[in-house]
């Protein structure tokens, strides 16, 4: 089964902040406009005038009316920034892809199959064009200027935990959905900080290629000044501080329940022995567990409904040949026909709850396995504690053991086992949720409880109280006389 992206036919959005460029917004859109590209890909531009006082908006409306099917235009009534140009832009961008274009003629769109090309293979979630790798023309400028970008970089990747050569590059593509996701509050140059540290606190999958420069001069009216460095390094200071990475509240929590390697790690190791050969992870996400479940399996298929997961999972996971990535539908029955006899185990954790008709669920799950496969399932235990964070998460039930044992049955399993799973965090669950209704999880409360479980793995199953989740181990009965699953 070949890796499914989520998109077809692939279209890229070029976003052009623009201020005071009348001079040079014609020849540059000229350029955009005339790009080579890779096959079968499609460009619109989008330009955003950024309350210019020439005739900037004018010049771009002006190709616009040229070509009004490629070229869109908006406008700010007042300066406000890249950073603002770039998001007003984006909200109005329909490409898989975006590509951010300075309206000057500092950057060459002769370099855009490059920017892309990591894109379109599903390789990476963004791409930054780096003006200081040998190999390319550029023009010679300023020395102290590559010695503060050198050093800011620098600051970036120390914190970020990256090894970029150029933050501040005004060439940067990346995937639409991906960085809509992000809530970018910058307005000005410090833009280009805070993206690059958001992704890197994603854990996107960045590239860097080399890129043509033809740096303007100051007198040139190139417009990037010393105190746009201290902006940014009070952006990354302030976004260091405070983890602000996205939108939506609820793929919120998730991202902090992400962070607790070790908690996830805990739970691999609990499932791994169960698994065979051949695998199906029901609701991957982006591939937390799926990293440690994966090595040394002779096929491994992730899967989930989102989009944005499916992206990130093809970039995270490309390296790996045995991995497959697909979309799965829990509900949706022919979305498992191509695996159906394919795989000897599921692996569907914190998937079933999510699923109103969950019988449906569990029948699909027992019709995809070969004969003696068996299914892992993994859910949230104890209606008792169904409270905000159940809701914000979108749970439709917690379970009793004896209701997921029965409803296994009707699916048509054997039950093996069920257990019980991270009695430790029942109380603290029950204290948050139910008591005082809150709707995420501290960050401060998971960074203690992910330091510790070397030692909630040793007391756990000594607690006297159920855990916050129960695990299923079911197999599909072989038939008469026939070979079953090999473990």
């Amino acid at each position: 089964m070949e890796s499914q992206r989520p998109f077809v036919m692939p279209l890229v959005s070029i976003l052009v902040p623009a201020y005071n460029e009348e001079e040079f917004l014609p020849a540059m859109l000229d350029r955009v406009l005339s790009a080579a590209l890779p096959a079968g890909v499609e460009t619109e531009i989008l330009v955003v005038d950024d309350g210019s006082t020439d005739g900037t908006a004018e010049a771009a409306l002006a190709v616009a009316g040229r070509v009004p099917d490629r070229v869109r235009v908006f406008r700010h009534e007042r300066n406000r920034g890249k950073g603002a140009a770039i998001r007003t832009a984006l909200a109005e961008a329909r490409g898989e892809f975006a590509l951010i274009q300075d309206a000057d003629l500092e950057y060459d769109p002769r370099d855009y199959p490059k920017l892309l090309q990591p894109l379109l293979e599903g390789r990476a979630d963004a791409v930054y064009g780096t003006r200081f790798a040998v190999g390319l023309e550029r023009r010679v400028l300023y020395y102290w200027h590559a010695v503060a970008n050198t050093w800011l970089s620098a600051l970036v990747n120390a914190v970020a935990d990256l090894n970029l050569t150029d933050v501040w590059t005004g060439y940067k593509a990346f995937r639409t959905a991906l960085v809509r996701s992000i809530p970018l509050r910058t307005n000005g140059f410090s833009f280009e900080v805070e993206l690059t540290l958001k992704l890197a606190q994603r854990e996107a999958v960045i590239y860097e290629t080399p890129i043509r420069y033809h740096g303007r001069t100051k007198e040139e009216g190139k417009k990037i000044r010393p105190r746009d460095a201290l902006w940014g390094l009070l952006t990354l200071l302030r976004f260091a501080l405070q983890r602000d990475t996205y939108v939506e509240r609820g793929p919120e929590i998730l991202d902090r329940l992400a962070g607790t390697r070790r908690f996830n790690a805990w739970m691999a190791e609990t499932i791994a022995p169960f698994a065979g050969r051949r695998v199906l992870e029901i609701g991957s996400g982006i591939g937390n567990l799926t990293r440690r479940l994966a090595p040394g399996r002779e096929l491994y298929v992730a899967s989930d409904i989102d989009g944005e997961h499916l992206s990130r999972l093809a970039a995270r996971l490309s390296h790996r040949p045995n991995v497959r990535v697909a979309r799965v539908d829990l509900t949706c029955r022919e979305d498992f026909e191509p695996l159906r006899g394919a795989v000897d185990t599921v692996v569907c954790l914190n998937v079933v709850e999510h699923v109103e008709d969950d019988r449906l669920a569990l029948r699909h799950l027992h019709d995809v396995l070969a004969p003696g496969g068996r299914a892992i399932v993994l859910v949230p235990e104890g209606q008792s504690l169904y409270g905000e964070l159940d809701v914000v998460l979108g749970h439709w039930r917690r379970y009793a053991e004896r209701e997921l044992r029965e409803k296994m049955e009707q699916a048509g399993f054997e039950v093996e086992r069920v257990f019980g799973f991270n009695r430790v965090t029942r109380p603290g669950w029950w204290w948050n949720g139910r008591v005082l209704k809150r709707r995420t999880f501290s960050r401060v409360q998971l960074w203690i409880f992910d330091r510790l479980v070397w030692l909630w793995k040793r007391v756990d199953r000594w607690l006297p109280w159920p855990g916050v989740s129960l695990i299923a181990i079911g197999r599909k009965a072989a038939p008469a006389g026939g070979g079953g699953q090999t473990r």
